[in-house]
């Protein structure tokens, strides 16, 4: 992985250790040229710059799509809540300047498209074969079921889906991630690699 990219990767706000990030950078990286890497779940963009890294590697594209408001662990009074990304105008969290600040710095903007709103909504009208789909969206078992649900229909045969905060033990994370791994295998995706709690799944049928 690009040394510059990296580093900023690594400094940028979000949750993605490192070695996960990189685990996912070399997923990426085996898209074709010409291919797309979907992100569902974009916060700050860190694991944005990952998968920017790989696309710049095997000319592809990266679309990452967010509300921006933030999901209900980083709402006020939850664990995961950034008092320095609520929007003072408004009261309310908008990861979007954050974003564009860290994929300016980087200068990724070459090979990433931001889509601003809910992922089930836009998962509804869009047609583009997705070689990569990452999913890093809400927690709950409701919205990651919708996240599911509206993109992996769009990754062919021999796509790859990448899934966050897998965590098989209730005691290690939430369960939501786990029932979208789970119901993936089920409908024809293959395990493919295991890095921490990040699960890569090649679309077998």
């Amino acid at each position: 992985m690009d040394g510059a990219l990296r580093q900023a990767a690594q400094a940028a706000t979000g949750f993605m250790p490192p070695g996960e990030g990189l685990a996912l950078y070399t997923a990426a990286a085996m898209v074709p040229a010409g291919g797309l890497i979907c992100e569902i779940g974009t916060y700050c963009g860190k694991s944005t710059l990952y998968l920017a890294a790989a696309a710049r590697q095997v000319a592809a594209t990266v679309v990452t799509v967010d509300h921006h408001r933030g999901s209900e662990e980083n709402q006020p009074g939850w664990e995961y809540h950034d008092p320095s990304l609520v929007d003072p105008r408004t009261g309310r969290l908008d990861t979007l300047p954050s974003l564009r600040a860290t994929l300016e710095t980087a200068g990724v903007a070459d090979v990433v498209t931001v889509v601003v709103g809910r992922s089930e909504a836009v998962g509804r009208w869009w047609t583009t074969p997705v070689s990569l789909l990452f999913l890093d969206g809400g927690h709950t078992r409701q919205q990651a079921e919708a996240d599911y649900g509206a993109w992996a229909r769009h990754i062919p045969p021999g796509g790859l889906l990448a899934i966050h905060d897998v965590f098989p033990d209730p005691a290690d994370g939430g369960q939501a991630p786990f029932g979208v791994f789970q119901r993936a295998l089920v409908e024809g995706f293959i395990e493919r690699s295991c890095t921490g709690s990040l699960r890569v799944l090649e679309r077998a049928v």
